[in-house]
């Protein structure tokens, strides 16, 4: 099993459970002992879950988006397939706000040698876009929240408030067409409706398993997305739901 594979399955089992031992979990991804220590470090490391002798309990309660160090390495080349379908829609010259979290992070490395003006929303995306030749990057105000670095607070909501936007790309938690678009973290949420609110059009980014969830605090109603990039994995049904409101959904 691959390195990521396994630290995935490690952090889904310590959810799960609450709690699992080192034994527990070399018997369920069949590693030694000693490499699930390893992956329990690294899992520590990152926020996941808390190391104790001889096994390790979850960090993460049921309902909260799990740590960005793990969630950038899950699904990559999907996020790349949407990053990519996303980039054609954007024509040259048009001026992006791009939200935080891994899929928009990729979207800012597709859109990095382009002639745009952007303002990211996350100090990882920011880095990526950092250099560009072409590209006349713009840079909010704001507290980068631990882990995430994406930028919130009132500075943040006051700059989006200030500009005009073409496009806005944004992420989310989940999305439904009954639930709209929605997210974790309330000042997340706040600076969301903010970007959206400073742009023509609204592109939301969503891998798969995304559009049969709901999180806790409601960013925007389904019908005023323009666009919605998903892959093929999306449930037909809730696609078909989002086309009924009027949103045109693409999948990869």
């Amino acid at each position: 099993m691959a390195s990521a594979d396994r630290l995935k399955q490690i952090t889904h089992a310590v959810l799960g459970a609450g709690r699992r031992t080192v034994t527990e979990l070399a018997e369920l991804t069949g590693a030694s002992e000693m490499t699930i220590r390893r992956d329990l470090e690294t899992l520590a490391g990152q926020g996941v879950l808390e190391r104790y002798r001889g096994g390790a309990r979850s960090l993460v309660l049921r309902g909260e988006e799990p740590p960005f160090a793990l969630r950038a390495q899950e699904g990559l080349e999907t996020k790349r397939l949407i990053a990519a379908e996303v980039a054609s829609l954007i024509a040259d010259g048009e001026s992006v706000v791009i939200d935080s979290g891994t899929t928009c992070l990729e979207v800012a490395h597709a859109l990095a040698h382009r002639r745009l003006t952007v303002m990211p929303l996350s100090l990882h995306a920011a880095n990526a876009l950092t250099g560009a030749d072409r590209l006349t990057l713009l840079l909010p105000g704001g507290r980068p929240r631990p882990g995430e670095l994406a930028l919130t607070g009132p500075l943040t909501e006051a700059s989006l408030a200030s500009l005009r936007f073409d496009t806005a790309v944004i992420g989310c938690c989940g999305l439904t067409a009954a639930d709209g678009l929605t997210a974790y973290d309330l000042e997340d949420t706040a600076v969301k409706r903010a970007a959206i609110a400073s742009a023509r059009r609204v592109i939301a980014v969503a891998d798969a398993p995304k559009l049969s969830r709901t999180a806790l605090a409601l960013v925007t109603p389904a019908a005023a997305l323009h666009t919605v990039v998903t892959d093929a994995a999306a449930p037909d049904d809730e696609v078909e739901a989002l086309r009924a409101v009027g949103v045109d959904v693409r999948r990869v």
